[in-house]
């Protein structure tokens, strides 16, 4: 039998995040890389397989103008690595799904037209991840395209946390709490079953803490309710975007401050939250290292807004049995975990110091009620999970 193989793909609006699978009982990782700065002077190549460094470069600008240029880098990589072996399916984080996406697709042409409609409610992904899903199936058109949608985990949420206090035919023109991250969350839950089965069926808060950061409550493994909502700006301040604010203020914004639409967007997504608080950086290892008044503040607001969202949690799921960190921030910020369970014991979450510090998969000390997680989250393995069983099924969604 032949070895079939999936490549994954996450484009970001200045980079593409790679990873090949064999195929087999299940996708098993062979290697995976990214390639960012797109359209820079100065964009980067890394790649790894399980044993091994394969690249970490930096690239001749003409070589990764854009997404399409870069993909031809990742080809370069992958023959190096696996030979000239058939990519069969390639299988894109796709971070708004809508109404329409509640489940992964074989891409269509006119699946991407409906995709494209929802741009302005995902501007810092959505045009970037089809832009990729083109410049796939331009460079593997033999291959199966398939999205996975970051929407769709959260699609089993119910009405009051689904929508907001507008008139009702808003609501029903789509204007929703969508959630995102979806992929993160189910992979996390999927782990959690393997590691923690009876945690897993309960009531569990996973905080998907990095760049984009969003918590979310989980009972018997189905969203429940999301910090984020009908876009990617609710909820926790995140790198560079704002979280949870007054809508009020960009009413301001516009008409007191006459900012133009494009000015608020681009101040809400590009200039906020932790790099807007500190000045310096969204990197929460720079803000640690630099402990200057405003980057201590950026990172004191952070912690307290994931608190106030996790008592909120609690309240939605009448209880918590587990709490899960994942994300950039989430698996390495040991600091961060601290500061967030600190004077929990209201709840019952008691922290082992140590196990902490050494980012161990449980956290919590022994006689802790609410057992405490550190997951290192893999949407890339989900994807390719997902694209698996759309290959396997001929192509039939």
């Amino acid at each position: 039998m032949t070895m079939r193989h999936i490549l994954t793909l996450n484009a970001g609006s200045s980079s593409i995040k790679f990873a090949l699978f064999e195929d087999a009982a299940g996708p098993v990782e062979i290697l995976r890389g990214q390639v960012e700065r797109l359209g820079t002077a100065t964009p980067h190549l890394e790649a790894r397989s399980s044993s091994r460094i394969l690249a970490d470069e930096r690239l001749d600008p003409e070589r990764a103008t854009d997404h399409e240029a870069a993909l031809t880098v990742v080809i370069d990589v992958l023959q190096r690595a696996a030979g000239r072996a058939t990519v069969d399916a390639i299988g894109h984080r796709i971070v708004h799904g809508g109404l329409a996406f509640t489940r992964p697709i074989v891409v269509a042409d006119e699946d991407l037209t409906r995709l494209e409609a929802l741009n302005p409610l995902a501007p810092l992904h959505q045009p970037h991840n089809l832009s990729g899903v083109r410049a796939a199936h331009r460079a593997f058109p033999g291959a199966l395209q398939v999205a996975c949608f970051d929407t769709a985990f959260h699609r089993s949420h119910p009405w009051v946390n689904d929508t907001s206090a507008l008139p009702r035919e808003l609501y029903e023109q789509g204007v929703r709490r969508y959630g995102f991250h979806g992929l993160s969350y189910e992979y996390v839950i999927s782990r959690l079953q393997e590691i923690a089965p009876q945690a897993e069926k309960g009531r569990v808060v996973v905080m998907h803490l990095g760049n984009g950061a969003s918590m979310c409550a989980i009972r018997d493994g189905r969203s429940i309710g999301s910090s984020m909502g009908f876009t990617a700006l609710d909820g926790l301040p995140m790198g560079t975007r704002c979280g949870q604010l007054d809508p009020g203020v960009v009413l301001y914004l516009l008409q007191e401050k006459r900012m133009t639409a494009a000015a608020v967007t681009d101040l809400l997504y590009n200039h906020s939250g932790l790099k807007g608080l500190s000045g310096l950086s969204q990197d929460m290892r720079e803000l640690e290292a630099a402990d200057t008044p405003e980057a201590r503040q950026a990172v004191d607001y952070f912690v307290d807004r994931i608190r106030r969202e996790l008592g909120a949690m609690a309240a939605v799921l009448s209880g918590v049995d587990a709490i899960v960190f994942c994300g950039g921030i989430g698996e390495h910020a040991w600091r961060v975990r601290e500061r967030v369970c600190r004077d929990f014991e209201w709840l019952g979450i008691a922290l082992d110091a140590r196990r902490n510090r050494a980012s161990e998969t449980v956290i919590s000390s022994e006689g802790s009620d609410i057992s405490v997680f550190v997951i290192n989250t893999n949407e890339e393995l989900m994807i390719a999970r997902h694209t698996a069983q759309l290959l396997a099924a001929g192509g039939k969604t």
